[in-house]
């Protein structure tokens, strides 16, 4: 089990990035991670937020990335898992989940 609940965080907008004409929209992102981390760290607490970009929550934390994914351009959705990059435009599940696995989450199948 994990020692802690680690918080993932999705940075994305309600436009799709330029680079990522044929991907979901981010909150459609979002939404397929939430679901495959539910079925596969069953009854394993974590939090997953979605902030969006252009109108990121009044978290100095969250609002200094949101404003960094605009400068530097990057591909979005970005996923971070405990302040790390751990995904961008097109979030791999394998690399999320070997990611959170470091933090002693075991999968429930």
């Amino acid at each position: 089990m994990p020692q802690k609940p680690v918080e993932i965080v999705v940075y994305g907008a309600d436009q799709l990035c330029p680079s990522c004409v044929h991907l979901p929209s981010s909150k459609e992102t979002f939404e397929w991670l939430e679901a495959a981390i539910s079925r596969k760290y069953t009854n394993q607490p974590y939090t997953i937020t979605y902030v969006d970009i252009y109108n990121p929550p009044n978290e100095d934390d969250k609002s200094r990335f949101a404003e960094r994914v605009i400068d530097e351009d990057m591909f979005y959705p970005v996923v971070l898992l405990e302040g790390n990059i751990v995904g961008e435009g097109s979030p791999r599940l394998k690399t999320i989940f070997a990611e959170m696995e470091k933090f002693g989450y075991q999968s429930a199948n």
